[in-house]
């Protein structure tokens, strides 16, 4: 039997899906006549950019794609939030051009909601403010970023009492949507071409997540692959692997509940390619670092995560991470 309880959470669920369906709809919708108004303008403006030197060094795809799509807390949830990324790389392509640093920070709706016992929806919708002092002044760029849908289905879960570990084993697949803008102009002279709110193209995901738990212990590891497409400007970004496993603790606590976590995460980067061409120092890998606290009371659950790299090697060693840094504030569903 389900009782008035379940009844509204269901109906909950189903307001915020329905919601969610609409707002990416309106997005793509916005991005087909924008496409569409500006298509002359772009086929005329194609034509001269046939003509010109591109620059061929580019760097790497700062997606913060490494730091998840879940909480350690709540299993389904609508949240906030905010990460920062930061970033040193040249100011041009000389060897001895000047070091320039880059702040990527963005705020983020994220939400996983259940549509059935084994299947979830996941979003993500990001809005991009980021920052670079280059020898030629402050460059700053903000705006919409690229909406993600993903769906995950649990493919394997343990009962709680049935076994000493109790697993969970979840695959999905999804769509990242270019409502963000790509802008040519921001990578003229640069290391760094990932200095954009938007990739500019449809680009598909597959996700997989593997937790582990004896009693309060758990470990949760995450693969994550991203195929990358070519936008309208024939310009396409290397496919990315993101990987990590995070060790956790719940401190059941009779206020509050308590999680603190520690483990690795990485990133490997494909080349990245320009009407069909290979572009040199574009691809590269590194490996973080990560460390955090959860804490819950409630429906609410609010979380602080850092990540500081250990080892990397990003477009031939041009680009240099120097931290990331996030907190999110979530509501149980």
């Amino acid at each position: 039997m389900i009782n008035d309880s379940q009844n509204i959470k269901i109906m909950k669920n189903k307001i915020l899906i329905i919601i969610l369906v609409l707002f990416v709809n309106q997005l793509v919708i916005a991005k087909i006549e924008k496409d569409s108004i500006s298509r002359f303008t772009f086929q005329k403006m194609q034509l001269l950019e046939d003509f010109e030197d591109d620059c061929d060094a580019c760097g790497c795809s700062a997606s913060g794609g490494s730091m998840g799509f879940s909480s350690m807390l709540n299993n389904n949830f609508v949240g906030l939030r905010y990460f920062n990324q930061s970033y040193s790389s040249r100011d041009g392509i000389f060897a001895n051009s000047p070091w320039v640093k880059e702040n990527f920070n963005t705020v983020q709706i994220w939400t996983k909601i259940p549509i059935t016992e084994k299947i979830q929806i996941s979003a993500l919708v990001p809005y991009h403010f980021h920052n670079r002092e280059r020898s030629t002044g402050t460059e700053n760029i903000q705006g919409l970023g690229d909406v993600s849908v993903m769906a995950m289905y649990s493919v394997y879960q343990t009962h709680k009492d049935s076994t000493v570990f109790t697993h969970k084993l979840q695959l999905g697949g999804g769509v990242k949507i270019p409502t963000g803008k790509f802008d040519e102009a921001n990578n003229t002279g640069s290391v760094n071409q990932s200095f954009q709110v938007g990739t500019g193209s449809w680009d598909y995901l597959l996700v997989s997540e593997y937790v582990i738990k004896k009693k309060n212990l758990g470990l949760s590891t995450m693969l994550n692959y991203i195929l990358k497409t070519e936008n309208q400007k024939q310009y396409r970004f290397g496919n990315q692997f993101n990987y990590g496993s995070t060790l956790f603790y719940l401190f059941d606590l009779p206020a509050v509940k308590l999680v603190p976590q520690l483990g690795l995460a990485g990133e490997v980067y494909g080349t990245n390619k320009q009407y069909g061409e290979k572009l040199p120092d574009t691809s590269g890998d590194i490996l973080f670092s990560k460390f955090g606290i959860e804490a819950g009371k409630g429906d609410f659950s609010i979380g602080v995560n850092a990540m500081l790299p250990i080892n990397q090697h990003l477009s031939n060693s041009k680009i240099e991470a120097n931290y990331r840094w996030s907190v999110n504030l979530n509501y149980t569903l």
